[in-house]
């Protein structure tokens, strides 16, 4: 296959341009080198490649010539699988980070400030990382001991202390992880070649090398005598004097071609030494384009000399499109527009990101139009199906569910999967209902109960015991065996998706269930290796197990539309490019964290240098820039800051910006043209196709016999204030729902303790009895502990109550002095005949003088309001003493009201008396006044032309009402004019 002249003698390394379809490309050149040969030659040939994808790819190729027999195809990582039995089976890699999590969680206790605890199986998942990457470079586990840390700070010290006792683990352990099995087997290999080598054909292609068992399987095959290495997205431009700087890592290894270098220089060879596997030049203009942009950056300075030597970069920069975006959610628009037309017009297109949720974003806009992209990367197991089923009863497992939660699960795709499931879901929505209108902290039996007692059919009693024994499963408490802990989480699924009826269970079936299985048929095999841990423990264990796994979506996807993560990215070609989301963190993507080597420890071990992600995701945007149409997109803004736009876009744009005699800002604006169209497709693509004119602010008139003819004390104010929410309550019977989760707000708080104390009045205790201050603390006690579930907040309000007690009683012994109290929560009703109205109200408490006269407090935990606004607005006390003076509350005879006050329990536990029929002052508060007030305000809207202003006097702007969505309020201002309308 190969003679003298092609390539040097023991060591042929060939490279592909950047822009070449390297599978096609490459299939190319091997005919070209066979050309008629007989079959047996073609099927002597063994061929390594470094992806599944090219794999498939180069076979159908091959397969699509003429009759020939292929080539072996075989992937690089499968050496290691395939190796001799002679080589020791490989530990599982999980099995590994159970028992490092046991050796960092000891760390963890016994000292604290080493980590947080829930941190302890991220850090055996990095620390394991590191493992396998010192045994795949090659680096020896004791070298660690010869580190210089003198100079570095504490936390490096201990890291580094802690890395040698898991590396002494490792050696222990006498298993070799997958690293450096395949290491082992490369070595095996190579080995075998040395006593025997070869003579059919033997081609490494598409790997760039960054590996260093890759590497030096690379460098062995090139020196075989029918061995060869191809290289994808080698710069053939590159000048000699840029190769000769590409030496030192730290400064070098970011950049796109530093693999390359020093895989030649490994093979002693020099600039030149790399021959074409085809003489296939794809743009060529473009190449030199961005060869030159990307230089490295001490060398920025030959722009100024190279730059002019660049010619027709109008011809380089036509197929190119710039989309600079507002934010991502137009960018996503319009890379689904573009791959939608290229769909149309037959092109093969593909999206290049590693940005995930971007590459959602297009996938769930493309859904418009039913287009359902190839994506390479499939989706995180722990995001499908069965994947979010074991996280939610694991979630389960380790606490409480609260509404939300309970709710998720209950209406999972998966839960009561089998017959029946119609039914399932018909009583979860009524129960959902149920929990709307009767909020309850946690869901429990007794909540379940609660609700089974309203429904008439058994059958509701019967599917409620099977969601309490079995969706509302009790947390584990306290550690347990890892086993345990799988066993449950895997028997507790099952039964949750079989349902009462124990029918077929699909939660292992399909693609994602499948997957799912073997993930929990992995954790039963290694789980004895794990420690005891807590249920929360064990969620973010199994979170961390499915999110290292993926599925591939069944739906069978447009076959020329693809979304390509980088790797499949450097060995695919396609007639339409777009790299998308362009920015910094994403072109390149941000180094993962190490906790355990820092950046100069790590160059005295010889391993990889955070800058050889940079330098592999430069490569990946060298080669993709150069395909034969090419679309770049960033988003300008993200959804908290303005973006970084990524520094080789930037390169680029700098470059062309500042050759203006070549026509380069020329060129970048027909770039950014040509992305301004999709642009404004994607702003009418996102535009509704009928535009709703803003609402008005409403005024609702519905006819007088369905306005309202009874209302409540406090729902009088709401009238004053913001009487559109009257309209939506009364007259469109709307009630709002209660939230599925109830949090320990302030008026939760103002109820209980309104409860509180109103349950000690009711005893009868009188104030200054020594045993006050004690019945009361028992009345707190129990009623927060019936009350409220929250642990913390209950003691939290305790403290806040307790503070009051003292004040309130000397309070009370005052009160007591004026007046005994007749009545605690008295109903009230009176009728308004002139108008045809009936009052109702509750009032909290009632006291009566020795002459009589009553007294009527008011609980309050909150500011309470002054003379101006209980004159104008917050009428609830005024008007109970309406209702009192003529006799409308049960078992309170009818009699003057002297005053009327606030009782304050909140922080500072002020006692606030305001006199009634008081004149001197210029906001008197007069019963009789009010009366006739209440009146005139029914009889307004007693008539059709009064209608219910929204917002109509709110006490503050921010203030949101229960309505105010229904009104629209935003499309409209507090001081917008009113629109009155006739309705019903």
């Amino acid at each position: 296959m190969f003679d003298d002249g092609d390539g040097l003698p023991g060591a042929r390394l060939f490279g592909l341009p950047p822009g070449a379809d390297f599978p096609a490309a490459f299939a190319d050149g091997l005919v070209d080198r066979l050309g008629a040969s007989p079959p047996q030659d073609w099927a002597r040939v063994e061929i390594f490649v470094n992806t599944r994808r090219m794999q498939r790819r180069l076979r159908e190729i091959l397969s699509n010539g003429p009759a020939r027999l292929l080539p072996r195809l075989r992937m690089i990582t499968d050496l290691g699988a395939s190796a001799s039995s002679d080589l020791p089976p490989p530990v599982s890699g999980l099995r590994r980070r159970l028992e490092l999590a046991a050796l960092i969680n000891a760390l963890v206790q016994q000292d604290a400030s080493a980590a947080p605890r829930g941190a302890v199986h991220d850090l055996a998942t990095s620390l394991n990382a590191l493992l396998d990457e010192m045994e795949g470079e090659g680096i020896p586990l004791d070298s660690l001991a010869t580190l210089d840390v003198s100079d570095t700070s504490g936390h490096w010290k201990r890291a580094l202390k802690f890395v040698e006792i898991a590396a002494r683990y490792v050696e222990t352990l006498g298993l070799p992880g997958g690293e450096a099995r395949q290491r082992a087997a490369v070595m095996a290999r190579i080995a075998a070649w040395e006593r025997d080598p070869p003579r059919h054909p033997i081609l490494i292609i598409g790997s760039t090398g960054s590996r260093g068992t890759t590497a030096m399987l690379m460098r062995a095959a090139a020196r075989l005598p029918q061995g060869a290495v191809l290289l994808p997205g080698y710069d053939f431009d590159m000048p000699e004097r840029v190769w000769d700087r590409l030496d030192e890592p730290l400064t070098s290894e970011d950049h796109p071609q530093y693999r390359f270098v020093r895989l030649a220089r490994d093979m002693d060879l020099g600039f030149g030494d790399i021959a074409r596997w085809t003489q296939e030049r794809p743009v060529a203009a473009r190449n030199r384009l961005i060869s030159l942009a990307l230089r490295p950056a001490p060398v920025t300075d030959q722009w100024m000399e190279d730059g002019r030597r660049l010619d027709d970069l109008a011809g380089a920069t036509a197929p190119m499109t710039l989309i600079e975006a507002s934010g991502p959610r137009q960018e996503a628009l319009a890379i689904a527009l573009r791959l939608r037309a290229a769909a149309q017009d037959g092109q093969r297109a593909a999206l290049i990101t590693t940005d995930r949720m971007l590459s959602r974003q297009v996938t769930a806009a493309l859904d418009r139009w039913r287009i359902e992209p190839d994506d390479s990367a499939g989706r995180p197991l722990g995001l499908s199906a069965p994947g979010r089923l074991l996280r939610q009863v694991a979630e389960g497992m380790a606490a409480r569910p609260d509404g939300e939660t309970f709710l998720a699960l209950l209406k999972h795709p998966l839960c009561h999967a089998g017959a029946q499931r119609n039914l399932h879901l018909l009583r979860t929505r009524e129960l959902e209902l149920w929990m709307r209108r009767n909020a309850r902290p946690f869901i429990d039996a007794a909540c379940l109960a609660d609700w089974a007692a309203t429904r008439s059919d058994p059958e509701d009693t019967a599917w409620a015991h099977w969601v309490d024994a079995h969706v509302l499963a009790s947390p584990v408490e306290g550690t347990s065996a890892l086993p345990d802990l799988v066993e449950r989480l895997a028997g507790c699924a099952a039964e949750i998706v079989a349902g009462p009826l124990g029918t077929a269970d699909p939660l292992w079936s399909a693609a994602a269930g499948r997957a799912a299985a073997e993930a929990i048929a992995e954790l039963r095999l290694e789980a004895v290796h794990g420690a005891e841990m807590t249920a929360g423990e064990f969620r973010t264990l199994l979170d961390a197990v499915l999110a290292g796994r993926e599925v591939r979506d069944p739906v069978e996807p447009h076959p020329e539309i693809m979304i390509w993560g980088t790797l499949e990215a450097r060995v695919q070609g396609a007639d339409l490019v777009i790299l998308g989301g362009l920015n910094d963190r994403v072109w390149p993507e941000q180094p993962a964290a190490d906790p355990w080597l820092n950046r100069q420890m790590r160059r005295q071990l010889g391993m990889l240098l955070p800058d050889r992600r940079i330098g592999l995701s430069a490569h990946d945007f060298q080669q993709a820039v150069a395909a034969p149409e090419v679309v770049l997109t960033r988003a300008v803004r993200n959804s908290e800051t303005e973006t970084v736009v990524s520094r080789w876009l930037n390169r680029m744009l700098n470059l062309l910006d500042g050759l203006p005699e070549q026509g380069g800002p020329q060129a970048l604006a027909q770039m950014r043209a040509r992305g301004a169209h999709w642009l404004r497709m994607a702003a009418a693509a996102d535009t509704r196709l009928i535009a709703a004119p803003p609402a008005s602010r409403p005024a609702p008139r519905p006819p007088t016999d369905r306005r309202p003819r009874q209302l409540s004390v406090t729902r009088i104010q709401t009238l004053i204030r913001d009487p559109y929410a009257i309209y939506a309550r009364e007259v469109l019977n709307l009630k709002p729902l209660k939230p599925l989760q109830v949090n320990p707000d302030a008026p939760l708080r103002g109820t209980i303790v309104h409860d509180i104390f109103e349950a000690f009045i009711g005893t009868g205790m009188a104030p200054d009895d020594p045993r006050a201050a004690e019945t009361l603390r028992g009345i707190v006690h129990e009623t927060l502990t019936r009350e409220v579930p929250w642990h913390s907040t209950r003691t939290f309000w305790r403290n806040r109550v307790e503070r009051v007690i003292a004040p309130f009683l000397a309070g009370e012994i005052d009160r007591r002095a004026e007046g005994m109290p007749i009545r605690l929560e008295g109903n009230g009703k009176l009728t308004l005949p002139s108008v045809e109205f009936t009052l109702v109200g509750k009032a909290d408490r009632i006291d009566q003088r020795s002459d009589g006269r009553l007294l009527i407090y008011d609980y309050k935990t909150g500011k309470p309001p002054d003379k101006k606004v209980m004159a104008h607005f917050d009428k609830q006390l005024l008007l109970e003493a309406v209702m009192a003076e003529q006799g409308a509350f049960d078992g309170v005879p009818a009699a003057p009201v002297a005053e009327v006050g606030y009782i304050g329990l909140g922080g500072d536990a002020t006692f606030i008396r305001m006199p009634l029929r008081q004149h001197e002052d210029e906001t008197p508060l007069d019963p009789a006044c009010t009366r006739d007030e209440l009146i005139r305000l029914i009889s307004s809207y007693a008539r059709r032309q009064t209608g219910y202003t929204a917002r109509r006097a709110m006490q503050k702007m921010q203030w949101q009402g229960d309505y105010d969505h229904l009104a629209r309020f935003g499309e409209w201002a507090d001081s917008d004019p009113v629109c009155p309308e006739d309705v019903g």
